[in-house]
C-alpha cells in the first residue's frame, strides 16, 4: 500500500481542513504519511533505518536530551541533510524506551513539563553493538559501490 502512494506522491494535494491527502483519488490519514517519512531531500530514505542508532549514539554522547533537541542536533551535525520529522522520532523514541534502552525524566521547565530520554544500562550495551553493526555494514557498502576505496 505503501509503496503505491510514494509512486503517486507527485500528485497529492492537502487539504488543510479535513487533514487528509489525496493521491489520485484515494485518501490517506496525513498521521499516515508523516509515518513514511517522506521529503525532498533524496538521502531521507537511506537513513531511515539508521533512525534508532542516531538516537542511542546522540544519547551517549548528550547524557540526555529531550525530543526537539534530538532533532536539532542531528539538522546541526548533518548541516541539514537530515531533518528528523516529531512522526519519525516520537515513535522511535517510544519504542526504544519499550524495549528497555531509554529512561525518561520528567522536568518542569517554565510551564511546562519536559521529557528528557536518557540511556539504561542495557542502552549503553546496545549502543555499543548498533554502532559496531552500523560500521560494518558501511564497510559492506563501500566495498559493493566503490571496492577501489574501500577502507581495507
Amino acid at each position: 500500500m505503501y509503496r503505491e502512494h510514494i509512486r503517486l506522491l507527485d500528485t497529492i494535494s492537502i487539504k488543510k481542513k479535513s487533514k487528509l491527502l489525496e493521491v489520485t483519488g484515494k485518501q490517506l490519514h496525513i498521521s499516515t504519511i508523516n509515518r513514511l517519512h517522506i521529503n525532498k531531500m533524496g538521502n531521507q530514505k537511506l537513513y531511515k533505518g539508521s533512525l534508532q542508532t542516531i538516537i542511542l549514539k546522540l544519547l551517549a554522547t548528550n547524557d540526555k536530551m529531550y525530543g526537539y533537541e534530538i532533532t536539532q542536533k542531528v539538522k546541526e551535525l548533518t548541516k541539514g541533510e537530515l531533518k528528523i520529522t516529531e512522526g519519525a522520532l516520537y515513535p522511535a523514541l517510544h519504542k526504544l524506551e519499550a524495549d528497555g534502552l531509554l529512561d525518561v525524566e520528567v522536568a518542569k521547565v517554565g510551564n511546562r513539563l519536559r521529557k528528557y530520554y536518557k540511556l539504561t544500562e542495557s542502552g549503553t550495551k546496545e549502543t555499543a553493538n548498533k554502532l559496531e553493526e552500523m560500521q560494518e555494514f558501511l564497510k559492506t557498502m563501500q566495498h559493493l559501490v566503490n571496492p577501489k576505496f574501500s577502507f581495507d
